[in-house]
């Protein structure tokens, strides 16, 4: 097919070519114009002979091999063409059709809003003869500035993406979920290992508007490409058959890895698992070995260690680890582990983890919540570790093959999982693999590789000595495995490391060389380089690709139905959602460098009676003293050490009701922030991240600077800060640069910044001072007058003007200045220095759902600073995405059975008003409080005269009748019924006119039909 463009207005033409319709293919177009909105586009599918092509141009000479998708980059449109190929073979030549993959090696994005970025030097060759272009051919001229997609490009041009020739079959599924579908099933795919998946799905929600005629049509015609990531090979081969006829049988061995995009990235900056048990580096890599008796898969997968941890900064050879959430990681463990039971069965993981610092740390914390994990999946979860660097240094490489076959656990579950076998002229299933084999290291890539490819042979040996014997002993067989496999582990290297992998002259040969052994010494050089230098950049491009980054808009195919439908959703929020009050405990202290000396109960927990908050949010400052080696290279002993009393103090206080465990604590030199939670809250807290800025020297140096951290709360994000700002009575302007500096470039991962969040909290040592001389300062700040300090509060001041902190709110200043007091003394700064008591020590706060109770000091005299408090309450909103789901399908079918000439805003408005309702209802119950148990009616009892009251009042009417309905005579409907009678209501659906009935009537709740 080809590419053609239209000018004024803008329109693209993708048009199948003559050799696509000699090949059977349907003459057809697929045409791209953009939309009223910015992200907006308008597609159409026509016949060929509809569309005049007279007054388009051919855009480039190249051969375009489908569309990858829509993608909205600096408020342009581009569609992703893929404009060159190679095909790499048939997978499986025994199938009935030819399952045959193609390898991408360029991908082009043309903007369907400019032509600033078109192929200048093509579309002046081709606009010659056509006046109508002459403008747009001027207009091209040497491009100055990149492409805006010009890291996408780079990304899906690395020759690692790879998709089905034919649209019979499906490259993103295993053999076995492919072989059980069903004939009528259509189209289906894998979205875990579909990388464009995000930029193709409005072109997949088009295609789905489309009659089935036409979906046919547009499959035939593979305008759509589904891509996935990771690795394809394929070898063909003769081998022995037994003496009949004397022809050999031609076997083909296939090698298929497909990589995850659900926590996609690089080497350093994606590890571990989230919240919803997705790994980095997660690869299901299937083996096919196919005759033209049986074709045989077997899958294994490997993945990073399933805990919250990552590597920061600059990371050489000994690489630095952190587990962040170390008791907070299980709910999303066993998330990850119940994927993996659900889709293969069984489920062994090898770990291949050394006995080095780092590596130990998370072997002992992996083997710590796998076994808290048996107690939920039993044994269909296992473990084995297999110190894979420790045999290679007591036998060498060739030791690892024999090891691994003496250990009982894994050959046992070798022979317990066995593998996935199909007829080659049914494609029945004979046999279905009935486990997996989990394999990890620290990356994932070398050592890993190695043991899945002595697995792989492993199995195919199995099933070789049930059908040919003298299968085992082939050469040229297992030769061609060993290339698969080491072709296999550079690829996969190549993506997450940035070069081939480490070990491949052994998988190749089987034999360790010198040449292997210096290649291996560059690669690692190579890594480390491009790891701490190059991937940020590349990270950023993989989470453009996925839909990752913040505030990223998807691109949407105009259509008026979904569009009413979305919008009508949106402002029914409360329909399908509710909201429930949480408490967060917010601190900051600044330290000067001291260490913990008292009991921190009178900062902690100030109010004996007042309920346990459900978030503690504290902020440190100079947790360390602030010298030139610390900043250089700090020590995080004083960090631990604060973390293990504040821990202690929450554990032994008295009257305990809840126990608590830190989600996450991050340091930047002297400035730290620590996270703490209830328990129970663990699983409802999610995609917790931590960052810093550096602000002292000019960003140079972390003596001055900020530490963010970040969460999903249910469905609310919070982000916390804590900082230390400039120094110095006077330099006011620093401290409001540093503001600024903190604001615009502290980020988190994905894109997300300060902003981005539903509720931001600062609690930090703002260093902003009184503008008062000391003699005027100090007696009013002791006779606790404090109206003219906050008047000449420096703070206040740039709020007001809007030069730092602007939309942010504080509470009233009600106690004394923090700043400075001789150390362990009520006194304030008496040394040479005699500072001026200030209010340094400030939480400022933004957000709707936040609702200040108490904001306050504790007289803690550890240091020089005391700290200060607020309790804050917040409205967290929790989502029933089963709830919106329905509501949606209702508002869908509303607005397709709405009758000619009848306004669509009007129906959706009368639907909103029969159903909202969701404000007379009280608060749902939580595990701290029950709807009924109020203060007027304590645990639900109603006294007496009032129950005789309602007991008439129920004789007089039905309080249930909120409408003439024949629903209203039964009040013990199902939400079935009442969706099924709202759906056969006549068409024009008009509100039915209500009556008011005291008390108001109920809503007509929405709940997911069975």
């Amino acid at each position: 097919m080809y590419l053609h463009v239209a000018n004024s207005p803008r329109a693209l033409y993708l048009v199948t070519s003559s050799h696509d319709e000699r090949q059977g293919r349907p003459r057809r177009v697929l045409v791209f114009r953009p939309g009223e909105r910015h992200n907006q586009a308008v597609v159409e599918f026509l016949p060929k002979d509809e569309v005049d092509l007279n007054h388009t141009v051919r855009l480039t000479n190249r051969v375009i091999k489908g569309c990858l998708g829509l993608i909205l980059i600096d408020n342009d449109i581009f569609l992703a063409l893929v404009t060159s190929t190679t095909e790499i073979g048939n997978t499986r030549p025994s199938a009935a059709f030819p399952e045959s993959v193609a390898r991408i090696h360029e991908v082009c994005f043309y903007s369907l809003t400019s032509s600033v970025w078109d192929d200048a030097s093509v579309v002046a060759g081709d606009v010659s003869s056509s006046p109508d272009y002459a403008e747009l051919a001027a207009s091209q001229s040497t491009q100055i500035f990149e492409h805006p997609c010009m890291p996408l490009t780079k990304i899906m041009s690395s020759g690692s993406f790879y998709y089905a020739l034919d649209s019979q079959w499906d490259l993103s599924s295993r053999l076995s979920h492919r072989l059980t579908k069903e004939p009528g099933d259509g189209p289906s795919f894998d979205e875990r290992y579909v990388w464009n998946e995000y930029i193709a799905r409005s072109l997949l929600d088009f295609r789905e508007r489309l009659s089935q005629r036409e979906r046919d049509e547009l499959d035939q015609c593979h305008f759509i490409i589904l891509a996935i990531q990771g690795y394809v090979g394929i070898n063909s081969m003769a081998l022995p058959m037994p003496p009949t006829d004397g022809k050999p049988s031609i076997a083909t061995l296939c090698l298929i890895s497909r990589l995850g995009s659900k926590r996609a990235g690089t080497r350093f900056n994606t590890r571990g698992v989230d919240d919803d048990g997705h790994c980095a580096n997660f690869v299901e890599t299937e083996i096919l070995f196919s005759t033209d008796q049986h074709c045989v898969s077997y899958v294994q997968v490997r993945g990073s260690v399933p805990l919250f941890w990552e590597q920061q900064g600059l990371q050489t050879f000994g690489q630095r680890i952190q587990i962040t959430r170390p008791h907070a990681s299980q709910p999303a463990f066993e998330r990850h582990f119940s994927h993996l039971t659900e889709e293969y069965g069984g489920v062994h993981v090898i770990n291949l983890l050394g006995t080095k610092e780092n590596e130990a740390i998370l072997t002992s914390a992996y083997a710590r919540h796998l076994q808290l994990a048996r107690s939920v999946f039993g044994e269909s979860l296992g473990i084995t570790h297999f110190d894979f660097h420790n045999a290679v240094r007591l036998g060498g490489h060739d030791s690892v093959p024999r090891e691994l076959r003496r250990i009982e656990s894994i050959t046992d579950h070798v022979d317990q999982y066995g593998f996935t076998m199909a007829d080659s002229n049914t494609d029945e299933l004979v046999t279905e693999q009935k486990g997996v084999f989990r394999t990890n290291c620290l990356d994932c890539l070398d050592r890993t590789n190695v043991v899945q490819d002595i697995l792989s042979r492993l199995t195919l040996e199995q099933y070789m000595l049930l059908v040919r014997r003298e299968w085992v002993h082939s050469n040229i067989l297992w030769a061609y495995h060993r290339e698969l496999w080491a072709e296999n582990g550079d690829a996969l290297s190549r993506i997450y490391a940035g070069t081939g992998a480490l070990n491949t002259s052994f998988t190749r040969t089987g034999k360790r060389t010198l040449g292997g052994l210096l290649s291996d010494a560059t690669k690692s050089v190579s890594r480390a380089y491009i790891n701490n230098f190059q991937d940020k950049g590349k990270q950023m491009a993989i989470d453009m690709l996925l839909g990752n980054m913040s505030l990223q808009q998807p691109v949407t195919i105009f259509d008026p139905i979904h569009d009413s439908v979305r919008q009508a959703l949106e402002q029914r929020l409360s329909e399908y959602s509710t909201t429930k009050q949480c408490t967060i405990f917010v601190g900051t202290w600044n330290l000067n460098g001291r260490p913990p000396s008292e009991s921190l109960l009178p900062w902690l927990f100030p109010r004996e009676s007042a309920s346990d908050p459900d978030v503690f949010v504290l902020g440190f400052q100079e947790i360390v003293p602030l010298t030139a080696q610390q900043i250089v290279q700090t020590d995080p002993e004083k960090r631990r050490m604060w973390e293990a009393r504040i821990l202690e103090t929450l554990e032994r206080r008295p009257n305990k009701k809840s126990s608590y465990v830190l989600l996450r604590s991050e340091q930047l030199v002297g400035t730290a922030l620590f996270v703490l939670a209830k328990a129970e809250l663990t699983p409802v807290i999610r995609n917790v991240e931590a960052t810093s800025r550096k602000t002292g020297l000019r960003g140079m140096s972390g003596n001055k600077g900020a530490v963010g951290i970040r969460l999903q709360y249910h469905d609310t994000s919070f982000c916390f800060l804590t900082a230390h700002l400039a120094a110095g009575h006077a330099n006011v302007d620093e401290r409001n640069a540093d503001y600024r500096t903190i604001n615009n470039d502290l980020h988190f991962l994905k894109g997300k910044t300060i902003t981005s969040h539903d509720n931001i909290i600062w609690a930090a040592d703002t260093n902003y001072r009184i503008d008062l001389d000391n003699d005027t300062v100090r007696p009013l700040a002791e006779a606790d007058d404090f109206d003219t300090l906050v008047s000449a509060d420096q703070l206040k001041q740039v709020m007001d003007a809007r030069i730092a902190f602007a939309g942010y709110e504080e509470g009233p200043l009600l106690f004394r200045p923090t700043y400075r007091y001789d150390l362990g003394t009520d006194n304030y700064d008496t040394s040479e220095k005699y500072r001026i008591p200030a209010w340094t020590d400030r939480i400022l706060y933004r957000g709707h759902q936040l609702d200040l109770a108490v904001y306050a000091r504790a007289e803690l005299k550890g240091s020089d600073h005391r700290p200060v408090f607020a309790l804050f309450r917040a409205d967290v909103r929790i989502i029933d995405t089963a709830k919106r789901a329905a509501l949606s399908q209702i508002l869908l079918d509303s607005v397709v059975a709405t009758a000619p000439g009848e306004k669509l805003d009007e129906k959706l408005a009368a639907l909103t008003i029969s159903l909202n309702h969701q404000h007379d209802l009280p608060l749902p119950s939580t595990d701290d409080a029950a709807w009924w148990n109020t203060p007027e009616y304590p645990n639900g009892v109603l006294p007496l005269p009032e129950f005789s009251a309602l007991s008439e009042m129920r004789k007089k009417k039905n309080p249930f009748d909120a409408f003439d309905s024949p629903l209203s005579s039964s009040p013990t409907s199902s939400d079935e019924e009442l969706f099924m009678h709202a759906l056969s209501l006549p068409t024009p659906m008009e509100p039915t006119p209500m009556r008011k009935p005291p008390p108001p009537p109920p809503p007509l709740r929405i709940t997911k039909s069975d």
